[in-house]
């Protein structure tokens, strides 16, 4: 026989998955995508200190150093070229200084080499994350190893972005699109240090250079539609979305098509992620400011959030409400009027809800003033679509605060309109009576129907009777 089947039993059958295998895997917790390191083939020696550089010395100095900063090192080896690291260190932390503190430092000549080098440095494939079951609401990052050297190259780009010497007719040649495009990608890192940075110079370029502004929208849009119906993964969409709650901002009246599509499209799409929670406070701001701008896109997002309510996810409808409830604070009167009676057929189920904090969340509407004062002028209206659920929901939540809210509630209903308020609980109750007795019959039918009691001629009487009831 062949040697497999003489193997031992124990050995052919894995008793584990491979899934539970790789979570039992110790994880480092730092990694680099820095894989293309020259110090093997360069060595640095100190260059003088631009300090003390004579002014006819200066911009070669600086350009000298600035090449010297192209070269990569190794950090997952912590005692690999230890000098020549502490060489580069030294030298980044002087062009920082030098671009933040010094005037006339930034002509023509250095701009393709500024840039140059922070595309060495940061633009690389980022690894894959060695938790392939990574979480972002439990896991830790994976923290990038090279960060030492990566953080000064980043705040060498800020102060060169920010310097009142930088001139965006030079940049614009060298900070093109394809630029941009790696710029992006970035925003996958899984280290938040470094999204926090890219953060912050994507919204200078966005901000200095005009001409690369409707192809920041058109990439950011892209990367949200990938993340929507492909991936489900991308790390930095609350900074992507961050930055674009301040482009909305500064929208144009009136606003135009591509930018309502964008809402409808794909920020209203957004809620729909199972990794909501993370960027959700982004999202809400972004909706809100998309109202402020424009109040008739009210409508569109308020019937996109009900189309896309969590059924299962309690934790995700008290998300919902608290968006409900920002974007009611600021809609106008007459917004109001054309969604209410959508809004509170559902405000009134997640009244309903046996999870305390998915009914309390919804109660808590009638706490806010301008809600409260939009309700009251709408009572007619509002008050007989909540009302059946308020009354039984008193009678049967298990929680005794929910049932305390909702007792406040209708108080403050029978106080808006008691005319109203008594006409609705007269005909519940005469609703209920009638739904008690049909309710009755039903019941004896059936046990009529298992015992054989009555002959076929009286059944079929009694059911038509309550048929008609």
């Amino acid at each position: 026989s062949s040697s497999s089947s003489s193997s031992p039993a124990h050995q052919k059958v894995d008793g584990f998955p491979r899934r539970s295998m790789r979570r039992a895997r110790q994880r480092r917790s730092h990694s680099s995508s820095q894989f293309r390191y020259q110090s093997s083939q360069v060595e640095l020696t100190p260059l003088p200190l631009l300090k003390d550089a004579p002014v006819a010395e200066l911009h070669d100095l600086f350009c000298k150093k600035l090449q010297q900063c192209c070269v990569l090192f190794d950090f997952l080896d912590c005692v690999a070229d230890l000098k020549g690291k502490e060489i580069k260190r030294a030298a980044l932390n002087e062009l920082v200084e030098s671009v933040a503190t010094s005037r006339g430092v930034l002509i023509e000549p250095l701009y393709p080499e500024a840039i140059k080098m922070i595309s060495v440095n940061i633009f690389r494939t980022l690894p894959p994350s060695e938790n392939p079951e990574f979480d972002p609401e439990e896991d830790e990052p994976t923290l990038e190893a090279s960060w030492p050297h990566l953080q000064l190259v980043y705040e060498f780009f800020l102060r060169f972005l920010e310097s009142p010497d930088f001139q965006p007719s030079m940049a614009k040649r060298y900070i093109d699109q394809k630029f941009v495009l790696q710029l992006l990608e970035l925003f996958d890192s899984e280290d938040p240090r470094e999204r926090e940075y890219l953060k912050t110079i994507l919204h200078r370029v966005y901000g200095k250079l005009l001409g690369l502004r409707a192809y920041i929208r058109k990439q950011i849009n892209n990367i949200f539609l990938r993340f929507i119906y492909e991936t489900e993964h991308f790390n930095g969409v609350a900074e992507l979305l961050e930055i674009l709650g301040s482009i909305i901002n500064g929208f144009a009246l009136p606003l135009k098509a591509e930018h309502k599509q964008f809402l409808v499209r794909v920020l209203i799409p957004l809620h729909t992620a199972k990794s909501l929670s993370i960027f959700h406070a982004q999202l809400a701001y972004c909706v809100v400011q998309f109202m402020e701008k424009d109040a008739t896109v009210t409508e569109f997002i308020i019937r996109g959030l009900l189309k896309y309510w969590p059924k299962t996810c309690t934790q995700k409808e008290v998300m919902f409400l608290g968006e409900i409830e920002e974007i009611l604070d600021v809609i106008e009167p007459s917004q109001f009027i054309r969604i209410q009676e959508p809004l509170f057929k559902q405000i009134a189920a997640c009244i309903s809800s046996p999870h305390f904090q998915v009914a309390e969340r919804a109660l808590y509407f009638w706490n806010n003033e301008y809600i409260l004062s939009l309700i009251e002028e709408n009572c007619q209206v509002i008050l007989p679509l909540v009302f059946a659920t308020l009354y039984r929901v008193s009678k049967e939540h298990w929680n005794q605060t929910i049932v305390s809210l909702i007792y406040n509630v209708l108080k403050t209903f029978m106080e808006m309109n008691s005319k109203l308020f008594d006409d609705l609980t007269a005909s519940y109750k005469v609703e209920k009576q009638n739904f008690t007795f049909t309710m009755s019959v039903v019941n004896t039918t059936f046990i009529c129907l298992e015992y054989e009691i009555y002959p076929v001629k009286s059944l079929s009487k009694l059911c038509h009777g309550v048929t008609n009831t």
